[in-house]
């Protein structure tokens, strides 16, 4: 492949040649790793993507964010004491 050359922005930013995101099967939201290997070069390596859930599966494990998980017990008398508990 072809040297390709590329600006940096004032706000640092960099863009990645058409021809090496669709080689690397880079889009938009990828993460991208920088490794400095010396004053003069750097490394960027593209990083491996965890398998997406789509639909009702992404639901899956949200609560956990905010909610400690509870005993179906602590649940129970959450029911059937109404809204307040």
């Amino acid at each position: 492949m072809k040297t390709e050359v590329t600006v940096v922005t004032e706000r640092g930013q960099v863009s990645i040649p058409a021809a090496i995101r669709k080689r690397m099967g880079l889009a938009a939201g990828r993460r991208v790793c920088w490794e400095v290997l010396s004053d003069q070069a750097c490394r960027v390596t593209a990083v491996a993507t965890a398998r997406q859930h789509v639909g009702a599966t992404a639901m899956l494990g949200f609560a956990k964010t905010f909610r400690k998980a509870r005993t179906t017990a602590a649940w129970m008398r959450q029911l059937r004491s109404g809204e307040g508990a």
